[in-house]
């Protein structure tokens, strides 16, 4: 029996800072150890090349039979959907042999890769409050799609059980916003505040946009306890779980097999 060259390609939304593009390029480096994918790669929705169309091309040319596509996002909406249309109006157009992945949405490495954020920061900071002394805000990106939404407060309400208070506030897009999800969580008087930039990417909005109304939300009510975790970047739970968003898809497909 011919084993097939599988390619594996994720679809990111896009961004021009340097940092994003070699995060992708180191997941999908892990991606490629760890599962023998014959070619691993990245594509961009949008701002910026190479574009899907393009990602396509990249996985053809380096000799794959199938390639699995995985949409590279947090929640469910409309980038979601259009790359995924995207990507199966050019399958139907060249007849290639593609399924598209879930994104990673609804997943509970999600949420332990949250909790491992937080540890970092305490032990980065020395932080000794213990989890049922420690509130946690939780800042998302935003969307004007209600799926997008309901998945986000999903992983929120999966950590309530393990920290004093958990509430949640979004960047743009979507309300509260972070300066209303800093008075929430202030109205409750915590003794620290953990903030968790619930993006992908070391992009702008986690490198400067989240900083700044986060430091003036701050500056506002006059609260210094407080300290941001890391964004998810890259990491072996995230691999993880793009690779059983692959092997869900590909099992449905017997000419994957």
């Amino acid at each position: 029996m011919i084993k097939l060259k599988k390619a594996l390609l994720i679809i990111d939304r896009g961004s021009r800072e340097q940092e994003v593009s070699v995060e992708l390029q180191n997941i999908c480096s892990m991606v490629k150890f760890k599962a023998g994918y014959h070619y691993t790669d990245y594509c961009f929705l949008e701002v910026l090349p190479p574009f899907i169309e393009e990602g396509i091309k990249k996985c053809l040319d380096n000799g794959v039979d199938c390639i699995t596509v995985m949409p590279y996002f947090l929640y469910p909406g409309m980038k979601l959907k259009d790359s995924v249309k995207q990507t199966a109006r050019i399958a139907h157009i060249s007849n290639l042999k593609i399924v598209i992945t879930k994104p990673l949405s609804y997943h509970s490495l999600m949420t332990s890769m949250i909790v491992d954020r937080i540890n970092y920061i305490k032990n980065e900071k020395r932080i000794l409050y213990p989890n049922s002394i420690c509130d946690i805000l939780v800042i998302g990106h935003g969307s004007s799609d209600k799926r997008a939404r309901d998945a986000f407060i999903y992983t929120v309400n999966t950590l309530k059980p393990i920290y004093r208070n958990v509430d949640f506030c979004f960047l743009e897009l979507d309300k509260p916003d972070i300066e209303h999800g800093i008075k929430t969580v202030l109205q409750k008087r915590p003794k620290i505040i953990l903030l968790i930039p619930y993006f992908l990417h070391k992009g702008a909005h986690v490198k400067r946009d989240i900083i700044k109304d986060v430091n003036v939300a701050l500056g506002k009510y006059g609260f210094k306890n407080a300290f941001m975790a890391k964004h998810i970047g890259v990491d072996r739970k995230v691999v993880d779980i793009i690779l059983e968003r692959a092997t869900e898809a590909e099992s449905r497909r017997n000419d994957f097999l």
